[in-house]
């Protein structure tokens, strides 16, 4: 169990720094909240490569089309945190 946990958060970590480096622009965010952004970046990857190719979820979580998912995921849910809070900040 404890291996899962520190294995999420570094492909938590490493999801939501490439979904930093990939979205144009500044993001004020610290390390905790990109390995947040990464984790949950990671369900949605897993969710949405469920849902597109009926990926089996029996075959490990560090998996390359599951890394992939979550840099995907990330980037997805980084773009709808920037476009909410920039919205917010101009109000």
């Amino acid at each position: 169990m404890l291996w899962t946990i520190l294995g999420l958060i570094v492909i938590g970590l490493i999801a939501g720094l490439l979904a930093r480096l990939i979205i144009p622009g500044k993001q004020n965010i610290g390390i905790l909240m990109t390995i947040v952004l990464g984790i949950v970046g990671s369900f949605v990857g897993g969710f949405l490569g469920f849902l597109i190719f009926g990926a089996d979820p029996a075959g490990g979580f560090l998996q390359p089309s599951g890394i992939i998912g979550s840099i995907i995921g990330a980037i997805i849910v980084l773009g709808i945190y920037v476009a909410v809070t920039r919205r917010r900040v101009t109000r």
